[in-house]
């Protein structure tokens, strides 16, 4: 790497300059998956791991201080350092969650639900499954799109953000702005059908 090059690249981040945030990603990617193939973390797959370091990449443009450090090394430190703080905190996990919750108890036959559907929950159903299709209706030809390639199709967002010629970060932020919208519209119809 060359650093002056990367202290470059971080000022015109530090700018809000796309190129220059795209570059430096392109920069780091060698060691962020290098770090992702190496790590393992119940729960998550690589590219959520390379997800975890480009963000932490990103953050540290944001709270570097060029007077005091060199970019390459304080990046590689908080990338590192918010791994292993993930794998502390999922290692950490209350025992009320996953397979340690399940519990077998002489009475555990009655706690378990039923399978029969009941009419209002048949009905709930119904009421979300027509308001998630006009949800959907209110979308853009392209938001239409990504859902139907990633939710509807079984494919990632990186497989997207190939297909698009995109970051894969930029195909992040697209995928949480639309279930955003969609999770707003939903909202909005079922304030409607009640007022």
């Amino acid at each position: 790497m060359d650093f002056n090059y990367i202290e470059s690249l971080v000022i015109k981040c530090k700018n809000n300059d796309e190129t220059a945030k795209e570059k430096l990603a392109a920069e780091f990617k060698p060691l962020i998956y290098n770090i992702s193939k190496r790590t393992f973390i119940d729960g998550y797959n690589m590219y959520d791991i390379q997800q975890e370091c480009f963000e932490s990449l990103f953050k540290s443009v944001s709270m570097y201080n060029i007077k005091k450090h060199r970019f390459v090394a304080y990046a590689t430190n908080s990338i590192k350092n918010n791994i292993k703080d993930l794998i502390k905190r999922i290692k950490s996990r209350s025992s009320t969650e996953g397979n340690e919750a399940l519990s077998l108890h002489y009475n555990f036959e009655n706690d378990l639900p039923s399978e029969e559907i009941s009419t209002e929950v048949s009905l709930c159903e119904m009421c979300d499954y027509e308001d998630l299709r006009l949800a959907l209706d209110d979308l853009t030809r392209e938001e239409k799109e990504f859902i139907d390639f990633v939710f509807f199709k079984n494919y990632t967002v990186l497989d997207y953000s190939y297909l698009k010629n995109i970051c894969y970060s930029t195909a992040i932020l697209k995928k949480n702005t639309i279930l955003k919208k969609i999770l707003n519209n939903m909202s909005h119809y079922y304030k409607s059908i009640k007022a």
